[in-house]
């Protein structure tokens, strides 16, 4: 498979925040999937600790790039249109920059950035099908930033039955704030 390496997300502050945060959270036994696994950095490092990890992303060239690459096993798919099974952990650095339909720039790597005006459109859609392909101890571990709102975030995951606190963060440029979120199932 070929690929074009500019149109693939390449590791950046969020992805190597998402890394630590994945290798303090997954067990050796885990089956874990990496939606949006871009470069396949984050499902890279993640499987030498949890064999079982495969990465998905919408972006052919990102599926062939995390492959050829960084030896992840893939799945072209749109979230979890394609994938089927339960998992122990989810993955997700989210496209969470808001963004309205003028700034759009139509190409493979907009797949990676855009979470429509409230930064949270993708993530919207992600919850409910996250939910239904997680086992029942299952963690999610969600990147976004605080240009996605933390508390509207938080609040979608309650509205989908689950429980959402901040496992990692960090600060980046202009005050601007990463977080990852673990999330599961709610008890009650």
């Amino acid at each position: 498979m070929s690929f074009d390496a500019s149109q693939v997300y390449q590791p950046a502050e969020d992805t190597f925040l998402l890394i630590r945060a994945a290798l303090a959270e997954v067990k050796p036994e885990d089956s874990v999937i990496e939606i949006g696994t871009g470069s396949g950095a984050v499902a890279s490092a993640v499987q030498k600790a949890a064999p079982r990890t495969i990465g998905v992303d919408i972006n052919p060239h990102a599926v062939a790039y995390a492959h050829a690459v960084n030896g992840v096993e893939t799945v072209r798919s749109d979230l979890f249109s394609a994938v089927s099974g339960m998992f122990d952990l989810i993955l997700f650095n989210a496209p969470y920059l808001p963004t309205l339909p003028e700034e759009r720039i139509d190409d493979w790597l907009e797949y990676a950035l855009d979470g429509g005006v409230s930064g949270r459109d993708v993530i919207e859609r992600f919850l409910p099908q996250a939910l239904s392909h997680l086992t029942d101890t299952g963690r999610i571990l969600l990147l976004i930033s605080s240009l996605t709102g933390l508390s509207e975030t938080v609040s979608l995951c309650a509205a989908c039955g689950a429980d959402a606190a901040v496992c990692a963060e960090e600060e980046v440029e202009d005050g601007e704030m990463l977080y990852v979120l673990k999330i599961m199932r709610s008890l009650v």
